[in-house]
């Protein structure tokens, strides 16, 4: 996912070249998994999951010479949270234009948090037919599941609070790549503390300095008394 709005950055996770390092690192763990590059094919869950299958179908196809099939999904009809995000949900192109049956479909997104939408993911393949068995694969894994749902091939594994977002871009999706771990609150401390007082502040009186000590006050000179005619 992207920046989530209301959020700030607060840890980098990753940066281009570590992405690329973990990318290639799981390519070489889906064919082990996958006991070799024939009868698998790589499914993306839109949005960011496609560039993580396609980089992962290149570093394959450099390594054993192979071009594995690539598919793309979109989950949005199979949410559990459908009626509630909108009433006209948007829905984007699903494109698996091989056989599922009797393949290892390898699933890619680029975070698990809840395990809904893997859950959702799941129920959009079976409708293309009975997989032989269904991986997953994730750049980050942030913890935190609400399903009992695990990924099999995983890039950087974290603990996050529920404030916190994990926040992944892509060149080809958001024109930079990139993995930050953002907060929900409003600021850090430390950029709170530089705020100058509001318009409007009452501000606190100056105190006066006493006067300092051995230079006796100088005593006002004494009224002169009026003179009475005489």
């Amino acid at each position: 996912m992207g920046e989530a709005n209301g959020t700030y950055r607060k840890l980098r996770l990753m940066d281009p070249a570590a992405m690329a390092r973990a990318v290639a690192r799981m390519a070489r763990e889906v064919v082990e998994a996958a006991g070799g590059v024939d009868g698998f094919a790589l499914v993306g869950i839109r949005t960011r999951g496609v560039p993580l299958a396609r980089r992962l179908a290149l570093e394959i196809e450099k390594a054993e010479g192979v071009r594995v099939p690539v598919g793309l999904l979109d989950i949005t009809l199979y949410r559990d949270d459908l009626t509630t995000v909108a009433s006209s949900p948007v829905l984007k192109r699903t494109e698996i234009l091989f056989p599922v049956e009797t393949k290892t479909i390898v699933l890619c997104d680029d975070v698990l948090y809840t395990g809904r939408t893997v859950r959702a993911a799941i129920d959009a393949i079976l409708d293309f037919g009975r997989p032989r068995r269904i991986l997953l694969a994730v750049l980050v894994d942030r913890g935190r599941r609400e399903l009992p749902i695990e990924a099999q091939l995983v890039g950087k594994k974290i603990s996050t609070s529920a404030t916190e977002v994990v926040s992944v871009t892509f060149k080809e999706t958001d024109g930079e790549d990139d993995v930050w771990l953002l907060d929900r609150h409003t600021e850090p401390a430390a950029a709170r503390k530089g705020k100058s007082a509001p318009k409007g502040a009452r501000k606190t009186p100056a105190k006066k300095t006493p006067a300092r000590a051995g230079k006796p006050v100088p005593k006002a000179a004494p009224k002169a008394r009026p003179r009475g005619k005489r």
